[in-house]
Formats: C-alpha cells, structure tokens, sequence
C-alpha cells in the first residue's frame, strides 16, 4: 500500500483474534500487538480507525462463561460488563505508545440515519484530525439486531464508507479466503485476490469459536459493501498483527477484495 497524507485504514479486530478460543480467557499478546502496530502506523502519519468485537468474549473471559449464551438479555448484559473491560484494556495499551483513543458505539438506527451519519462522520473527522484513535463497537446493550449484525464486519465497511478510507482490513482467523475450507480440506487453496465476489461466495463458511458470531459469509458481505464504495478490503490471519506492516510496505498477502471506482 502507497503512503500519503490521506491514507486512512480501518482495520477491523474479531474475538477470535482477542479472546484465546482453548481457555476463552483475553488473548493479550494479540492486543499488545494491535496496540503497538497501529500506534506505529499512526507514528507513520496514517489515520487510523479500529473496529473492535470482543465485548460479549471479554466479559464471559472475566466471569468464566465458557459457552456463548442464547438468550438475548444475556449478551446484552455481557456486552454491558465487556466493554468496559474491553475499553481499559486499549486505554492502557495504547498510552503505553503513547496514542489516545476513543470510543464510538453505533447501532444499526446510527448508520440508518442520514442526520446521525453526518454527525458520525463529523466526529471521526474530527478525532482523527486531533490524532486520537477511534474504536468502534455495536452498542449491543440497547438494541437486539446489533448483536446478531455479523461480529462487526459488516458494520466495519459502513464506517469505512462513512469515512472515505483508502483500505479496510479484516483480521480472522484464517490466513484468508480458501477456494473450500482448510479446517475439513487439507488441499484447500488460498484466493489471493477477488474481483468478483460471486465466483467466491460458495466458499464461505460459518463462525469458528463460540466466543464469536462472524464468519467467511459476514467478511464476503462487508467485502461487497466496501467494494461498492470504492473502497478493496483485505483479510489477514489475526495470529500475526505486524502483518500490517508487510501490507504497508505493498506485499502482496492474504485475500485482496479489489475495487476499481477509487
């Protein structure tokens, strides 16, 4: 990826990247990790925008729920409980490079709203002219079709959109889209690039922890959601967060979603 001045990079985190799946407990070398990479990057002159799940993981992480609830009260409340966790972790992780951060929850009624929108967009604007990294969640604790909106994927691209970012990323945990699924085909193949994504979808396949709800179907959607807007959207293997450095240093690594409007 070319640097400029206007680079900005939204760089989506899923819980199976933040939460350990064999111990369900927070996983942070992954998020001292993304601390460190994406407050380099701001370093660099990048404008940075993390979208970060793992509420509803870190608090069953803190109370030691080991199993996903069903019942909806019950994630909200969990959401209550994790994102104040989730949030003073990267509040000291990134003071300790020296970035600040900022928290933005959206529901689906925010991004819906033509008014809310350009308020949204007004304030990102103006955190990132201020040099503050914002962090965007689903406000799971006050509406029901957040939780189940697709592990922020799909809500990754609309704030991609929203902002006019030069790249999205999606950390997963696989090194990218396969042409079937590598956990049940041991020959399955990594697609590098996609330029049409109907050819790709059958490949897609569900959630791979309990911790979490996305899954290759949720990043194919974000992916058409970003594409349409200009905007190519990358996934990367969340096991290796300084991976980001080999995209900005314009290698060629997991699974590229091209648009061509930009």
């Amino acid at each position: 990826m070319e640097k400029n001045k206007n680079n900005r990079i939204v760089v989506k985190v899923g819980t199976s990247t933040l939460i350990n799946s064999d111990t369900g407990k927070i996983n942070l070398r992954h998020m001292h990790a993304l601390a460190r990479v994406l407050s380099d990057m701001r370093n660099r002159g990048y404008e940075v925008i993390l979208v970060s799940s793992g509420a509803i993981g870190v608090a069953m992480s803190k109370l030691g729920i080991d199993k996903r609830p069903a019942d909806t009260k019950v994630k909200q409340s969990l959401a209550a409980i994790g994102q104040c966790e989730l949030m003073a972790l990267y509040d000291n992780m990134f003071s300790d490079y020296h970035n600040t951060v900022a928290q933005i929850l959206l529901t689906r009624s925010d991004v819906d709203s033509d008014d809310r929108r350009e308020h949204m967009k007004n304030t990102f604007n103006t955190l990132l002219e201020m040099g503050i990294i914002p962090i965007v969640n689903e406000n799971d604790t006050v509406a029901v079709e957040e939780i189940e909106f697709g592990d922020n994927d799909k809500l990754s691209a609309i704030v991609a959109t929203l902002i006019d970012a030069d790249i999205l990323i999606l950390f997963t945990d696989i090194d990218g889209l396969y042409d079937s699924d590598p956990r049940r085909n041991p020959d399955a193949k990594l697609i590098s690039r996609v330029e049409n994504i109907e050819n790709v979808e059958n490949s897609a396949g569900g959630a791979g922890t309990d911790y979490g709800t996305g899954g290759m179907v949720t990043k194919i959607e974000a992916a058409k959601i970003a594409n349409d807007a200009g905007i190519s959207m990358l996934i990367l293997n969340g096991e290796n967060i300084d991976s980001l450095y080999d995209v900005m240093d314009g290698k060629k690594i997991g699974t590229l979603f091209k648009a061509y409007m930009k």
